[in-house]
């Protein structure tokens, strides 16, 4: 019969790491700091010896708390003979015994500390273990501490949670030379932002007894949240540099760790380093990693680290050191940790962080508009050497939509033009001389004279805004159209018309000054091929906004809900990025009139559409452009003032439009001088072709010059044709091209004219 196994007594720590290998590993470490607990000492022998993570918790500590009180305190030196003998006995003593209660403990505390001792163990550790471990060996997160002198910049592990940490570089005392980093006064655009953070953020932090003396509980956390680029990191940096308090910067995804438990103790270490150090700030980037709403979440282990966050944010004005019941640490002076979240997703955080005592303000920092903007340029702008006029304003207008990311992708572009011109004049000068393979950027280095030549320009900065595009239009939006008003022949009421809708795009001031409100929509209704979609990329080409091009029935989907997503979804980037064009080509594939059998689907979509054109959420800086020609079919909701209130009939072209359409298309076509447009257009047989068959004349005239050319190279012909369009050419054309709008349908288009312009 078999021995029953013996299990270990409970709190007896195996004999491979017996009291004198844990003695031995602490006094080569330096970690018997006078005021350092049981509990720091076990956290930082776990970071640094990863079998002793396998080891529980409590019997690794109680097995810590014996031997710390079994080594002898520096500051025993103070005291007498008697007391220090007494000391060492009562530390033998408890070497010998297999058990300590912690009622010994508290009946002979150690004395106060009379210094931090977070900052002893950081020196005493990084001395002591900077030789034996390699720094880049584990995964490590990154803490700044600010100060006004110099940058601190710490590490510590992720694997151990709150265990000790240390310098990055072998320097003096974790003192790292550098630059100071971002300011307010570095932030453009941003001046209501800064406003709200001093009186509620940076003066508490600097000055943590005034609200302590009034009796004001301070900001606990902020959640600043936005559309990436616009700035969150760096104003969190800028907080950090002007208040000059440790700053503990962690990205969320390096909380993370693969062992149970181990997450959660990350989180608790990282608190317990800023409550010693109160006041303090924790930044914690992309937080929705780890604290996205519980109900969505799979795994246990997700749900325990949001839990976590929420208990140590709890407990924002712990004190280090004591429970504020004693003297020293109600001399103590006040202080708190404030945390800060940055996220482009706040409506994944969970709710039960949105309250007051967790984050209690949310700020958002949204895409810049014309006036931050330029204040943005004029302070990137500082470090460059700019020659010449310098009009920010209008650069500014020329990017709609560009963030603070995307500003400053800008400005590195007009510095690569401007050092494009001094490397084509080097390149050209050596390929002159030399060889054409010559490697001519290694041939001699930049004199002072060259570089002083070079110089940005009001045209590099022209030039880069066509090259840079911004993140928030690289999904969803179409490209701005290459059309003008003299691609759009005739139509001079229509044109009259936009050019003031134009003017109110480019100057919304002066619409705000008269409050004027530009809420309605346009629609561009007539028979089909009469340059309905031509207007609308000229608009949107003229006033230079961004532009969403909806072909109307891309947006319909087979399963339900995702039509009317997709309709939210393309409201939210528009308002997002304004003043931006919403164009709708065939509306009425979209906005059919409800109550027709088997149409309940388009149904839910028009309705989603109607909230969105004039629903609470208000659209300023989103123009709304729709064409059709089914006026007739489209549901009557849509077509009153706040949503498609403008109506434009678009007619079939006169005898003097015809003129202007096919010179605007003989541009790009070889035609004879001898042709005569004006007498072409005004023909009978031209009387009512629309703008696209006039195009497909000058299209089919262009196609019968080509094939004449090509008779004649494969030597079918033996008169050599010229390489121009005829009148002949367009004769053959003529007989081919036939009306697209019949008489009936032009009649019924009329009669919708009458009908629908009588209503305005």
């Amino acid at each position: 019969m078999g021995k029953r196994p013996r299990h270990a007594a409970p709190g007896r720590l195996h004999s491979t790491f017996s009291v004198c290998t844990i003695r031995r590993l602490i006094q080569d470490g330096d970690l018997a700091v006078p005021g350092s607990s049981a509990e720091d000492v076990a956290h930082a022998l776990r970071n640094h010896r990863p079998e002793l993570r396998r080891k529980k918790l409590k019997p690794f500590t109680a097995a810590v708390r014996r031997v710390l009180s079994t080594i002898p305190s520096p500051s025993s030196d103070f005291d007498d003979d008697d007391d220090s003998a007494s000391r060492r006995h009562q530390g033998a003593h408890a070497t010998i015994s297999s058990t300590t209660s912690l009622s010994d403990e508290s009946a002979h505390p150690p004395p106060p500390p009379n210094f931090d001792v977070t900052k002893t163990m950081l020196r005493s550790q990084y001395a002591s273990q900077t030789s034996k471990q390699n720094p880049g060996t584990n995964q490590q997160l990154e803490i700044e501490m600010t100060a006004e002198k110099a940058r601190r910049l710490i590490t510590s592990d992720c694997g151990g949670g709150g265990g000790d940490a240390k310098p990055e570089a072998p320097v003096s005392e974790g003192v790292v030379n550098g630059d100071k980093g971002p300011s307010f006064a570095d932030l453009g655009g941003m001046e209501q932002v800064i406003e709200q953070l001093l009186v509620e953020v940076v003066v508490p932090l600097c000055s943590p007894e005034l609200p302590h003396n009034l009796g004001v509980r301070p900001v606990a956390g902020l959640l600043l949240h936005g559309p990436p680029g616009c700035g969150k990191t760096t104003l969190a940096h800028a907080i950090a540099n002007e208040t000059g308090v440790p700053f503990y910067k962690i990205s969320a995804p390096d909380i993370v760790s693969g062992i149970s438990g181990g997450s959660e103790e990350n989180i608790r270490g990282l608190f317990q380093k800023a409550y010693r150090t109160a006041p303090s700030i924790v930044f914690i980037d992309e937080i929705d990693a780890i604290a996205s709403k519980r109900e969505n979440l799979q795994r246990e282990m997700e749900r325990r680290i949001v839990t976590q966050l929420m208990t140590c944010m709890d407990e924002f004005h712990q004190n280090i050191g004591g429970d504020g019941s004693d003297a020293d640490s109600s001399e103590k002076k006040p202080g708190y940790v404030i945390v800060i979240g940055a996220t482009n997703r706040p409506d994944a955080v969970d709710q039960a962080l949105r309250r007051p005592g967790r984050f209690d303000r949310e700020i958002y920092l949204g895409v810049p508009d014309v006036n931050s903007r330029k204040q943005i340029l004029m302070m990137l702008a500082r470090k460059l050497r700019l020659e010449g006029q310098f009009d920010f304003l209008k650069i500014a207008r020329a990017t709609p939509g560009f963030v603070g990311a995307d500003l400053k992708a800008l400005v590195n572009n007009a510095g690569y033009l401007a050092m494009k011109r001094i490397i084509n004049k080097r390149r050209a000068q050596y390929c002159y001389e030399n060889e054409v393979n010559v490697k001519w950027w290694k041939q001699q280095s930049w004199d002072a004279g060259e570089m002083e030549s070079v110089h940005v320009t009001m045209n590099d900065f022209e030039e880069a805004t066509k090259l840079v595009q911004p993140s928030l239009r690289r999904e969803g939006f179409s490209s701005v159209p290459d059309v003008t008003w003299d691609d759009v022949g005739g139509l001079d009421s229509l044109r009259k018309e936009f050019h003031r809708y134009i003017r109110c795009i480019k100057s919304p001031e002066d619409c705000d000054a008269f409050g004027v409100s530009m809420q309605d929509g346009f629609l561009l209704f007539g028979p089909p091929g009469c340059g309905k979609t031509l207007i609308a990329k000229a608009v949107a080409h003229e006033a230079g906004a961004n532009f969403i091009h909806i072909k109307g029935p891309e947006l319909l989907n087979k399963y339900v809900g995702e039509s009317e997503s997709e309709i939210r979804k393309m409201f939210n980037r528009a308002r997002t990025n304004a003043p931006c064009i919403v164009f709708f080509d065939e509306v009425d594939a979209l906005a059919t009139k409800r109550g027709k059998e088997g149409g309940w689907v388009v149904e839910r979509l028009l309705n989603q559409l109607l909230i969105e054109l004039d629903g609470a959420d208000q659209r300023k800086g989103v123009y709304v452009i729709g064409a059709t020609n089914r006026i007739d079919v489209i549901d009557d909701a849509i077509l009153r003032p706040g949503r498609f209130g403008k109506k434009h009939y678009v007619p079939l072209p006169s005898a003097r439009e015809r003129v202007s359409i096919l010179k605007a298309h003989a541009r790009r076509t070889p035609v004879s001088s001898i042709v005569d447009l004006d007498v072409l257009a005004r023909r009978e047989e031209c009387s009512n072709l629309s703008g696209a068959d006039l195009a497909s004349l000058v299209d089919e005239a262009a196609m019968l010059a080509m094939e004449e050319r090509w008779r004649f190279l494969d030597n079918e012909t033996s008169v050599n044709p010229s390489c121009l369009i005829e009148l002949s050419h367009f004769e053959q054309a003529l007989s081919k091209v036939k009306p697209s709008v019949s008489k009936q349908q032009r009649e019924d288009y009329e009669t919708l004219r009458k009908q629908y312009l009588s209503r305005t």
